[in-house]
């Protein structure tokens, strides 16, 4: 496994306890709760995934995911006024998607030099 797609790896499953763990912290109602603790939890999930299954492009592609509907959620949960966990959640899922993406077999292929599509055995 190459450095760069386990520093990706641990920064998503860094990121996403953050997010998990906000609550404790944060001043949440019901919604911003639960929508950090569980986007949160998938994020790092799916960035656990992908460190122990390197070859397993869906975790990427689902971190991605989670990343939109965790930055979405401070609007689509009506949780925007709560500054704090507002600002972690547009944070968080901006992050997320960003890891996501640079993980992304083509992303990774440009990065580490070897041009073009990245091929799939």
């Amino acid at each position: 496994m190459k450095s760069w797609s386990r520093m990706q790896d641990l920064a998503a499953i860094v990121i996403g306890v953050f997010a998990a763990l906000s609550p404790l912290w944060l001043d949440t109602n019901n919604a911003a709760r639960w929508s950090l603790i569980v986007l949160g939890a998938l994020i790092a999930l799916s960035g656990l995934v992908h460190m122990f299954r390197p070859d397993f492009t869906m975790a990427e592609y689902a971190m991605g995911i989670f990343g939109v509907l965790l930055f979405l959620s401070p609007w689509v949960m009506n949780f925007d006024g709560l500054r704090g966990a507002s600002w972690t959640a547009w944070v968080v899922g901006v992050l997320a998607v960003v890891v996501a993406v640079t993980a992304m077999p083509v992303m990774s292929s440009r990065m580490h030099g070897h041009g073009g599509l990245a091929t799939h055995h």
